[in-house]
């Protein structure tokens, strides 16, 4: 059986090798960053909990215990919790103005439709509630099955499926005026 490609990129992180640090950071951080702007809306606290979480992830590199879980689990559960450390501080601090939104559409010369559509799904996800909007983003944006995503939520398959219905339906009524007919 063929050895786990983060396992062993882990152990040459824990050796101290530069070259497996920028390895694991080329291979990770992109969907990292994608699930922190997805669960978060705002561009800045996304990289912040990225960053965070590669951080977590070079320390943990060390002691890690190759074969108990898969990398990718633990991290997603890191970036999660990260994200969830800030969107409870979020309630906790009242503003005088709602934070600005970020565009998760795209880019700019795709005209501004494109980038109206990018602006209502962020804002729909948004509106979701936490635990739905881990589960859409998780299956939906980060592409994991669902085996993958409910075993880094801590939630059985059906729980998991329950909560993409209700949050794929919530969507669906949000989003409505946009669907073909």
């Amino acid at each position: 059986m063929d050895s786990d490609p983060d396992e062993e990129l882990l152990a040459r992180v824990a050796q101290g090798d530069p070259a497996a640090v920028r390895a694991l950071t080329a291979r990770k951080l992109p969907r990292v960053l994608a699930l922190a702007g997805r669960m978060l809306g705002e561009a800045t606290e996304a990289e912040d909990v990225a960053q965070e979480a590669m951080i977590r992830a070079w320390r943990q590199a060390p002691i890690w215990t190759p074969g108990v879980a898969r990398f990718d689990t633990w991290l997603h559960r890191v970036t999660l919790n990260l994200c969830y450390d800030r969107l409870r501080r979020r309630r906790e601090i009242p503003t005088e103005r709602p934070p600005e939104q970020i565009d998760l559409g795209p880019a700019p010369d795709r005209g501004l439709e494109a980038a109206d559509v990018g602006r209502r799904v962020a804002s729909a996800m948004q509106a979701l509630p936490d635990r739905q909007r881990e589960a859409v983003a998780l299956c939906h944006f980060q592409d994991l099955t669902n085996i993958e995503a409910a075993a880094i939520m801590g939630v059985s398959v059906e729980a998991l499926e329950s909560l993409l219905s209700r949050g794929r339906r919530a969507l669906r009524v949000a989003l409505s005026d946009m669907m073909a007919p």
